[in-house]
């Protein structure tokens, strides 16, 4: 019985720990420039980042085109 609720325990801690480096901070950027393999940003909400934190970057989605 003690070994089930100490791998209980130890699940939930596993499952905790890994949701809190699974968020993700939601920040809205403007490219400035790039140069080669460089871009620079600028960013709301930059605060939330650090040096050398991995990041995703995705373009904005256009709107569709209607009509014939």
């Amino acid at each position: 019985m003690k070994k089930r609720i100490v791998t209980a325990a130890l699940a939930l801690v596993f499952a905790l720990s890994m949701a809190g480096v699974s968020m993700a901070a939601k920040v809205n950027c403007t490219v400035k420039s790039v140069e080669g393999d460089t871009v620079t940003m600028t960013c709301e909400g930059a605060d939330k980042m650090k040096a050398d934190d991995k990041v995703k970057v995705t373009t904005a989605k256009g709107g569709g085109v209607e009509g014939c």
